[in-house]
């Protein structure tokens, strides 16, 4: 299937960590008018639409991994701190783009070093291509937010290559599930700062106050050379949602998010795991306890700019939400 314009504006944004606002624009203009868009303090961006029956709250967070200039060097050379966790060896070599003042300012990461041992963020740093410090201070500043320069690249069998499909593509599922499900009494939360710890999700929750939340992120596919389904379930590009089974997930959201897949003849895997590293860890906690699931899209070179999806999935995933919301029924308690 063609690439849905309203994923490719979603992947094209900009917006690392702590700096969400900047992939906004993109969120309103995909909304439009089916809902009421307000921002947090965090930066959170909230949709609600009021509908029939229980209050559904879909977070997908809106931030992605990235970089942020830590200072401009006397050579004019940009070193960088971390924005989410991600592998040095990845981001070497990359085109990058950094959002400043004047706009977006492409730039090369370069290593400090000619050897062959393993590489380390402090060896790395941006090279913007100025003449000097003046000029390369003159293009940006320090707490810069840099994105990899990685735009979307349709591969065979009309799968995705692209950065930020972590988790623009939950976004793009919480955005298309709200549309569809017109009577429905749905929240999307696109969060803020997920890869820095789940703040976002965590201020969203204890102000909604959903009566269910379910978290929409990816999960790693394990349909690679170095794959491994005994970690948490077999995973595979074209394999459907992987719905989530373990401490934070509430047994009966579960059990309704199969109950629907199996009802719409959907093929979907059980993802299993101690903690599910995604927003679901602090929503089911929060105040009083949220009723909370978890359906994940499965994703090849997670953190990276060549990260691989299959868009099926993201549909499959939008059609057992839908379904999974008109199971809502008002009173009902899912209590552990």
């Amino acid at each position: 299937m063609a690439l849905p314009k309203v994923l490719d504006a979603l992947l094209r944004a900009h917006g690392p960590s702590g700096h969400e606002q900047l992939a906004y624009d993109a969120v309103r203009e995909a909304v439009g008018d089916i809902g009421e868009i307000e921002s947090d303090p965090v930066g959170n961006l909230i949709v609600r639409r009021a509908g029939t029956g229980p209050l559904l709250a879909l977070f997908a967070h809106l931030d992605v991994i990235g970089l942020a200039v830590a200072h401009v060097a006397d050579d004019g050379s940009i070193p960088v701190h971390l924005l989410g966790s991600w592998r040095a060896n990845v981001a070497y070599g990359q085109r990058v783009e950094i959002h400043s003042k004047n706009g977006a300012v492409p730039g090369l990461v370069e290593r400090r070093v000619k050897d062959n041992e393993k590489v380390e963020w402090e060896q790395l740093y941006v090279d913007v291509g100025a003449r000097d410090a003046e000029e390369a201070r003159s293009l940006v500043s320090p707490g810069d937010p840099i994105v990899l320069l990685a735009p979307p690249l349709e591969l065979a069998n009309g799968r995705i290559a692209s950065r930020s499909l972590d988790n623009r593509a939950g976004v793009y599922v919480a955005l298309e599930t709200l549309r569809r499900a017109a009577d429905a009494n749905i929240a999307v939360v696109a969060g803020a700062q997920e890869e820095l710890g789940h703040p976002g999700a965590r201020a969203a929750a204890h102000r909604l106050r959903p009566d269910v939340a379910i978290a929409i992120d990816v999960t790693y596919a394990t349909d690679v050379p170095a794959g491994n389904p005994s970690e948490g379930g077999d995973h595979r590009l074209g394999g459907g949602p992987a719905i989530f089974r373990g401490p934070a997930i509430t047994p009966a959201i579960f059990e309704l998010l199969v109950a629907a897949a199996e009802a719409e003849g959907m093929v979907y895997t059980v993802e299993t795991g101690m903690k599910t590293f995604t927003d679901a860890d602090d929503t089911f906690a929060s105040r009083e306890g949220i009723p909370t699931g978890l359906v994940s899209i499965p994703l090849r070179n997670m953190h990276s700019g060549i990260e691989l999806a299959d868009p099926a999935d993201l549909e499959a995933c939008i059609r057992l939400l839908v379904a999974f919301a008109a199971r809502l029924e008002p009173g009902a308690t899912y209590a552990r």
